[in-house]
């Protein structure tokens, strides 16, 4: 055995005194499906919330533009916007594939 490991300061301290923690806990099935339940559920939510935090950014960049072209030119009374129907749909379409991720 190592003699840095295991020396006096260690068997007196640890083990005599009955206060050495292994770092585990006896548990019986059913608590360890509950745990394992719980873990399990913690990293869904983890990833879905991961996606969805995704799709929130993705939709902010895709409408972002969107709301700067309305500003330009903010002085005058009308706003051009030739094959507006297509754009919007496309841009429809942007944010339906967004969301589908």
């Amino acid at each position: 055995m190592d003699d840095d490991f295991v020396g006096d300061d260690f068997l007196e301290d640890d083990i005599v005194d009955n206060d050495f923690d292994f770092g585990f806990t006896a548990v019986d099935e059913n608590e360890l499906e509950v745990v394992s339940k719980v873990h399990q559920e913690a990293n869904e939510a983890a990833a879905n919330e991961q996606i969805t935090e995704e799709k929130l950014n993705r939709m902010y960049n895709a409408i972002l533009p969107l709301l700067e072209n309305l500003k330009k030119d903010s002085d005058k009374d009308y706003i051009l916007w030739p094959d507006r129907v297509a754009k919007i749909e496309a841009f429809k379409n942007k944010l339906d594939t967004i969301m589908e991720m």
